[in-house]
């Protein structure tokens, strides 16, 4: 295994199990009294805070165009997120965020990149776990809306990733996520505004919450994911960003006692063996282009 695949393995890792923390912390959230865009929007704020004086001097609005750019498309992936959230079930959502490795191989399949029988494999093997993991779509999932805002948020997760492996190549990760972060508190501050709903946190409680998720599943994750991307490329990373929702009901087990069905047991051996899978060394084959037609056809 090269040594950056060998350093990139570790990140992505590091990246799945952070924001696998998102939603026991957006559990958390709601029983101290904070909304949804409220806790985001001093997730990102305080992130950009941080990092935005430490990292952004000197740079100039065209080395921040790209990197500002990429903040927009994780944004809206995450608008959608939350607009398929409040329409169809958490599992059904979940599963279509994480058809992401599907969209990043079909968008490099139509750049020209056709994928090998290991990549194919591993999104197979990756689907069906997450299937038995976070569930299929049911009865409740019938929302047409909820379902395409499900599915953009997966293709939108997955324009991020390789907006990050094109467009940020060289650039250090915690300048990238101190301009996500930048993007993302002006997006959720202005529309918690606009709905009345920012404040002041009022409580340690609250405060703890809002540090936990900008430390853990921001400040830790997302700069992970950049190193992550930029070593395996977008396709590796994001099938081994699968193994976030089943680290999500492990900490969920753990933290909040929830149970682990044998469903979840299955699912989780089957989502390993995609990122296993995964980590073959890639052998891309360029698409053979149509042949011009006859001119007696």
């Amino acid at each position: 295994m090269p040594a950056s695949a060998r350093s990139g393995l570790p990140l992505a890792l590091v990246a799945a199990l952070s924001f696998a923390t998102l939603g026991v912390w957006g559990k958390l959230a709601g029983e101290v009294g904070l909304g949804t865009h409220e806790v985001l929007a001093w997730r990102f704020g305080l992130v950009a805070a941080v990092l935005l004086p430490l990292v952004g001097r000197g740079m100039t609005l065209a080395q921040r165009g790209p990197l500002l750019g990429v903040g927009v498309v994780y944004v809206l992936a995450t608008f959608c997120y939350f607009g398929a959230l409040g329409r169809i079930t958490a599992g059904a959502t979940g599963l279509l965020l994480y058809l992401a490795p599907a969209f990043v191989i079909l968008f490099g399949w139509l750049a020209g990149r056709r994928p090998d029988a290991a990549r194919l494999g591993a999104v197979a093997l990756a689907g069906l776990g997450l299937g038995l993991v976070v569930g299929v779509p049911g009865a409740g999932d019938r929302d047409g809306l909820g379902l395409a805002l499900g599915a953009g948020a997966g293709a939108m997760y997955a324009a991020y990733l390789l907006a990050s492996e094109r467009w940020l190549r060289g650039v250090p990760p915690l300048a990238a996520t101190g301009h996500l972060a930048l993007v993302g508190a002006l997006a959720f501050g202005g529309l918690a505004g606009a709905r009345g709903e920012l404040g002041v946190p009022g409580s340690p409680a609250q405060w703890g919450v809002i540090l936990g998720i900008a430390v853990i599943p921001t400040l830790i994750a997302v700069p992970a994911l950049y190193g992550a991307v930029a070593r395996l490329g977008a396709a590796r990373a994001s099938l081994l960003g699968t193994l976030e929702p089943l680290f999500t009901v492990g900490l969920a087990f753990l933290v909040l006692g929830e149970p682990l069905r044998p469903a979840v047991l299955l699912g989780g051996a089957l989502i390993l063996a995609g990122a296993a899978l995964a980590q073959k060394p890639e052998r891309v084959a360029p698409s053979v282009p149509s042949p011009a037609p006859s001119p007696l056809s």
